[in-house]
């Protein structure tokens, strides 16, 4: 598969994530972090704050962005970049909705 194919991958409904939180998944051996918004929008970061390695997962959901729980680095959700004074980025993956279910591009977790 190149770089230009996507490889969609249903991983679950949106109804298995809580608005404002998260569920995580394993792809090979990363961690992915599946987060859903409170008006449904639905992002996917590494599990791994750019920081100290904090479990993106476990922060909290505001504003288009999470909180990591260990240091309080706010990470945008849509790209992964450290906002604010902080520098650093964590991967992020395509993720989409059809319909209510979670669909996330398994090509690009490479």
């Amino acid at each position: 598969m190149n770089a230009l194919q996507t490889a969609w991958v249903e991983i679950g409904t949106l109804d298995d994530i809580p608005r404002q939180g998260s569920r995580c998944i394993s792809v090979g051996e990363m961690t992915v972090a599946i987060f859903r918004t409170m008006d449904d929008q639905v992002f996917a970061l590494e599990d791994k704050c750019p920081h100290k390695n904090g479990p993106l997962s476990q922060g909290i959901v505001h504003d288009g962005c999470v909180t990591c729980p260990l240091h309080n680095w706010v990470i945008s959700l849509e790209t992964g970049e450290a906002q604010g004074a902080d520098e650093g980025q964590t991967k992020s993956f395509p993720v989409k909705l059809q319909d209510n279910k979670i669909l996330f591009d398994l090509g690009s977790a490479r």
